[in-house]
């Protein structure tokens, strides 16, 4: 029993190890079949890397070849173009140094005549030389002979030639200077004629000239003695209180006002006819009424010179320089009332500038308000050009406006046309007939001054002053002088009237040359 239990066991025990041998060499078959797969796949890996490497090296071959080809097609190109550009640089080069040695062999063939045309001119130099030795001679002796057969020398010679040279080239000068002048002249006469009377043509203003006087209606003779009063007390205080004098005489209904300021007399004759129409006339009463006249009549002036300022279309002014032109109604100038006369300078001038296409406005301000120098000019110094100047420009006048009044009597250079407008309009309005009167005797030295001026001259016969010494006429000679020098006279006599009198407007010079040859047939 234990037998078969041991003989057991070692067929187990022998069952185990043939199974485990068995199993060992199974899995060595295995691992050896693995094994001889794994080598082959590496074989078969290592053949296929083998013929992949090949192809790489193949491949990169031929891309090298292709990448040489290419280059060294290139290569050539490039080559071949450096030769082009080679071979036209060396063309270029051989024909710029066919071209070097044409100029220089023209610049020795220059050179070459140079020097022949140098030595020839040295020989011609040579024989003027001569010449102009031979010919100084000739000369000297052809003057001495024309020296001996004339009587003169050569200095006496050419003075006398220049002389009559210079004449003829006066008298040529002259013609020509004539006919430009009266060319030029005949053009601008003709505009400016049509602008100066289209201007007066379309302003129309009475003047009436006043006098040192003013007359004071009365309602009956009875006043006249409430105006003395008694023992003159109403009278002396009346003139003490206007600076007036009064005059009752036998003159019907009426009181003579005398004074040379116009607003005193128009203060005397206001207050007059207020007292007289309220009937209490007395000392104290007068006193009252003359101060309430003046602080009336400077509102009245006021009130004038906006008016005017309306008429003429502006505006903006300083009340300072209202005040000032408003004064200007009672001062005059040789009778004309200076705000009229303003008022009217400034139409000619708007019109003027207009008909020229200028600024009508600042025209016809700078021509109203030329003469505000007039209002101090008696009781400051300097001219009232000047005066009026510096007024308009402390009370914001502009720099244009300031020049136009300075520049109205030609004191000061004008900066603008407007300027020169101003002056012209003033000169226009003071000097048309009947705007100004004159005093005979000044009158009577005008005339004769222009007649004495004009006789000064050579060659002059005879002088009138026509047209209200507007025009001098002057007779000349005609043996003495000649059409050109006729014409020379008058511009000469125009410039020294100009510079050695004084007068309104302008003044015609005609200078009358004739010749009058006279038979009778029988």
């Amino acid at each position: 029993m234990a037998t078969t239990v041991m003989l057991s066991g070692l067929v187990g025990v022998l069952g185990v190890f043939v199974g485990l041998v068995i199993n060992g060499l199974v899995q060595r078959k295995r691992l050896a079949a693995q094994r001889r797969e794994a080598e082959e796949q590496v074989r078969h890996l290592t053949h296929s890397a083998e013929r992949e490497a090949e192809n790489l090296v193949k491949e990169a071959k031929i891309e090298s070849k292709d990448l040489l080809f290419q280059a060294k097609a290139e290569i050539e190109k490039k080559d071949k173009e450096k030769r082009v550009e080679l071979g036209g640089l060396e063309k270029r080069l051989l024909q710029q140094q066919d071209s070097v040695e044409k100029k220089s062999a023209n610049l020795d063939r220059r050179e070459e005549e140079g020097r022949q045309r140098e030595k020839t001119i040295h020989q011609w130099e040579e024989t003027l030389k001569k010449k102009e030795v031979a010919c100084e001679q000739t000369v000297k002796e052809h003057r001495e002979a024309l020296e001996r057969i004339a009587g003169l020398t050569v200095d006496e010679a050419k003075r006398q030639l220049f002389s009559e040279i210079e004449t003829e080239v006066k008298l040529e000068a002259t013609g020509l200077s004539k006919r430009i002048i009266d060319e030029a002249k005949e053009q601008a006469e003709r505009q400016a004629c049509e602008i100066v009377t289209r201007s007066i043509q379309r302003i129309t203003r009475d003047y009436v000239n006043e006098a040192t006087i003013s007359v004071v209606p009365l309602a009956s003779d009875g006043m006249k003695g409430r105006i003395i009063g008694r023992e003159g007390r109403n009278i002396r205080a009346l003139e003490a209180a206007t600076g007036v004098d009064l005059i009752v005489d036998e003159t019907p209904e009426a009181v003579i006002v005398s004074g040379f300021d116009p607003l005193r007399r128009e203060i005397a004759k206001v207050s007059l006819e207020r007292l007289m129409q309220d009937g209490r006339i007395h000392p104290t009463r007068i006193e009252e009424v003359v101060e309430k006249v003046k602080v009336d009549i400077d509102k009245l002036m006021r009130e004038d010179a906006e008016k005017v300022i309306f008429e003429v279309g502006l505006s903006d002014f300083h009340p300072e320089i209202v005040k000032l032109l408003g004064r200007l109604k009672y001062r005059t100038s040789y009778g004309q009332n200076n705000l009229y006369h303003a008022r009217e300078a400034a139409y000619i001038c708007g019109i003027m500038a207009s008909e020229l296409g200028l600024d009508v406005k600042l025209a016809k301000r700078g021509a109203l308000l030329h003469d505000i120098g007039k209002v101090v000019s008696h009781e400051e110094e300097g001219t009232h050009a000047m005066l009026g100047a510096e007024m308009a420009k402390r009370f914001g006048e502009s720099e244009k406006i300031v020049n136009a009044i300075a520049a109205h009597h030609e004191q000061v250079e004008p900066i603008c046309p407007e300027s020169v407008l101003v002056a012209a309009a003033e000169a226009l309005s003071a000097a048309r007939p009947g705007a100004r009167r004159e005093t005979l005797e000044a009158y009577v030295k005008r005339l004769e001054k222009l007649e004495s001026l004009a006789m000064a001259f050579s060659g002059v016969e005879k002088a009138y002053a026509v047209q209200a010494g507007r025009e001098i006429r002057v007779i000349v000679r005609h043996n003495e002088l000649t059409d050109p020098e006729s014409f020379s006279l008058s511009r000469d006599l125009s410039k020294k009237i100009e510079q050695e009198m004084t007068y309104p407007g302008q003044i015609k010079v005609t200078v009358i040359r004739e010749s009058r040859y006279i038979e009778f047939a029988k």
